[in-house]
């Protein structure tokens, strides 16, 4: 099981529909409920932010691989918890 690390803004609309679908997510799937998932405000954590490699927001790493940047749907969320619940 790998760490999920979300990049965010607090008033961004595709980062507040990506943590919908990321609690949507978590109510279907309980298997991933104890994935550990670190949610990052860039604007909060800048000197942290500063030192991942994104444009966009939200950005998702799995296991310190960026796997998702943008623009967000529920399929994107799901490909991301799939891929930190892998051995």
């Amino acid at each position: 099981m790998k760490e999920v690390l979300l990049f965010k803004l607090t008033y961004c609309p595709h980062c507040m529909m990506a943590l919908r679908f990321q609690e949507e997510l978590l109510a279907e799937h309980p298997e991933w409920r104890d994935i550990p998932v670190r949610v990052i405000d860039e604007a909060q954590e800048a000197a942290l932010a500063d030192t991942y490699d994104y444009y966009y927001v939200p950005t998702y790493y799995v296991g310190g691989e960026k796997v998702h940047e943008g623009h967000t749907e529920k399929p994107d969320v799901e490909r991301v918890f799939r891929l930190a619940a892998e051995d």
